[in-house]
């Protein structure tokens, strides 16, 4: 599975952006498909994940109430609203797939990665 992430930016706190990930390839096996984020020189944190049908789906907690995860599997395809962002939401974001839900959702068990779109918030 390939994924493509676009739609990061430079934005004031407040704002809003929208990213999108689109997956080509064995997208069969991409049953789960999510964000992780991560600081230069931290570790990925969890942001969300969706099951395919959307009926299942799950927000980390510094992002609840302000990002929503949706999918559209007709384009194959994620997206990840982000409203109200503030400094603390500057960080590289990475589209990721998993055949399986899995919880905690951990780095390691998604198994296909983008190469990620770079989120800052100015103060």
């Amino acid at each position: 599975v390939q994924l493509v992430e676009s739609g990061g930016g430079l934005v004031q706190a407040g704002g809003s952006l929208r990213l999108s990930c689109v997956a080509s390839g064995q997208t069969f096996s991409a049953n789960v498909m999510g964000w992780f984020r991560q600081v230069t020189g931290k570790g990925h944190e969890f942001v969300a994940a969706i099951t395919r049908s959307g009926g299942t789906l799950q927000h980390g907690d510094s992002v609840k109430g302000r990002f929503t995860i949706s999918r559209d599997n007709a384009k194959n395809m994620v997206l990840l609203q982000m409203n109200n962002l503030g400094p603390e939401d500057t960080a590289t974001y990475y589209c990721e797939t998993s055949e399986y839900w899995n919880f905690p959702h951990t780095p390691d068990r998604f198994a296909f990665w983008g190469q990620g779109t770079l989120v800052t918030v100015s103060e």
